[in-house]
């Protein structure tokens, strides 16, 4: 059963999900220099920063903003109607935690998932459940959501996800770079690496007879978890889950008008998912608009999903598909892919697919629908 999204609110370094969307148009690239830790220890020099100074509990921060918002623009109320909340993330409140280690500051260990965060902000609820899973989380909990309200299990699903920077996944993408990555070229030739995101995102999903406003509608999730490799991708496995996506949908590569692409700008990730774009969309008979936002954004971690979810709903509401950031010479395994390069695409697509590929080969493919 197809659910509709009935709110949806984003925050990146380049600001809210319109402020966002916005910056992508224009082709603007959000970063700055690294604002924690030592670069020269680290091997990073940049990254994509929200406004968020080096305080503590940054991701819940975020998070709060984008749920207060996306409640809000939905009308569902929280106090009265069976909600459940998902939230998905990749480092919950690491950065916490590394504090705790190099100062001794005291961190409750309560704060380091988001249920007090859903407290505070979302009065009512009392369902949550923090999945942490890697750079597709937000696409897993997405999926999860749409199960719950097949099932009856409640009136509406608040899907969210979040994540800020920490040094020691810094440190993890340093020690990949012989030399600190200045930005993020998703697909580009001449990439050199990806750069973190700081970035949160929610959505109120409701059942599909919802009778107020909606901005899309989830068709149907993929999912596959393909263990390939800690840390590189596997073309089998992402190719499963866009096959599966379709498969669940009821529809054919064929339809598809747009994809908003995974698209980190590494040497191993966007070889493989143009190889695995071409094999199942072109296989199928498929010849979509590729997107992609991470060189506007650096890459939000366990909420890149649904920041490429908040930006697919924007471009059906727009009709315009945003040109990668930072890509200006393709690499060969793009060939045969309408990527956006230069400058936005006027388009009015029915079919939008989002990528979403995680560590250990945890891969979300999720369609979306004009509502």
């Amino acid at each position: 059963m197809a659910v509709l999204i009935a709110g949806s609110a984003v925050r990146t370094c380049l600001g809210s999900g319109a402020e966002t969307f916005d910056g992508l148009l224009r082709g603007a690239c959000g970063v700055s220099p690294l604002r924690y830790g030592d670069p020269g220890l680290l091997n990073v020099a940049y990254g994509y920063h929200a406004d968020l100074g080096d305080e503590l509990f940054r991701a819940g921060r975020l998070l709060a903003e984008c749920l207060r918002e996306a409640v809000a623009q939905s009308g569902v109320d929280t106090a009265t109607r069976r909600v459940a909340v998902l939230i998905g993330t990749g480092l919950r409140e690491l950065s916490a935690v590394e504090r705790l280690a190099l100062t001794g500051e005291t961190v409750p260990a309560g704060r380091l998932d988001f249920a007090a965060v859903v407290a505070e902000t979302l009065p009512g609820v009392t369902d949550v459940t923090t999945v942490v899973n890697a750079c597709s989380a937000g696409g897993h909990v997405l999926a999860l959501a749409q199960d719950l309200l097949e099932l009856g299990e409640c009136d509406a699903v608040v899907v969210a996800a979040t994540d800020a920077m920490t040094r020691s996944m810094l440190a993890m993408i340093g020690r990949v770079a012989e030399e600190p990555t200045e930005r993020v070229r998703p697909f580009d030739r001449e990439r050199t690496g990806v750069l973190l995101g700081e970035g949160a995102a929610a959505l109120v999903v409701v059942p599909g007879d919802w009778d107020g406003p909606a901005l899309g509608r989830v068709a149907a999730t993929g999912l596959s978890c393909d263990a390939y490799h800690a840390t590189a991708p596997d073309i089998e496995g992402i190719a499963r889950a866009m096959s599966g996506a379709y498969t669940l949908a009821g529809r054919e590569p064929s339809d598809v008008d747009v994809v908003v692409a995974h698209a980190t700008g590494t040497a191993l990730n966007d070889p493989v998912e143009c190889d695995a774009l071409r094999k199942v969309v072109l296989g199928g008979g498929g010849n979509p608009l590729v997107t992609a936002v991470k060189g506007s954004t650096g890459h939000t971690s366990g909420s890149a999903a649904l920041v490429n979810v908040d930006v697919a709903l924007r471009i059906f509401a727009s009709g315009e598909v945003p040109a990668v950031a930072g890509l200006t010479d393709p690499l060969d395994e793009g060939a045969g892919l309408r990527l956006v390069i230069g400058d936005a695409v006027a388009a009015r697509p029915d079919l939008v697919q989002v990528n979403a590929f995680g560590f250990g080969g945890v891969n979300a493919v999720t369609l979306l629908e004009r509502a």
